[in-house]
């Protein structure tokens, strides 16, 4: 655990958190987030979430709550994975879609806003 907080803007002000070493995203302390996954700069993983292994979350995507991101996905955008919903295998998710509850993403989806 770190000596340092930062502020999720979800409602509970500075929590314990890290910059993760793959990436410098923001992680809460209380999430987990393994270190071949990446986390980028403006990414946020907070609350119970989970990313594991190769999983890329990027841009303003945000993982909180129980959210779990892993396989070989990538998530980008302005992203939202809450709840109890999944993202795993070979995803790519990006734009504003937000994902909750017990969403599952599986396999081979490619989910985008196109301009």
């Amino acid at each position: 655990m770190s000596n340092t907080t930062f502020d999720f803007e979800d409602g509970n002000g500075p929590v314990p958190a890290h910059q993760h070493k793959n990436g410098g995203g923001w992680v809460a302390d209380t999430a987990t987030v393994a270190d071949t996954a990446y986390i980028g700069p403006l990414a946020r993983v907070y609350g119970e979430a989970r990313v594991s292994d190769t999983a890329r979350v990027d841009e303003h995507a945000c993982i909180y709550e129980n959210g779990m991101v892993d396989g070989n996905a990538w998530i980008s955008g302005y992203v939202r994975i809450s709840g109890n919903a999944w993202v795993t295998d070979d995803i790519w998710l990006t734009g504003n879609v937000h994902l909750s509850y017990n969403a599952w993403v599986r396999d081979h989806v490619r989910l985008f806003k196109k301009n």
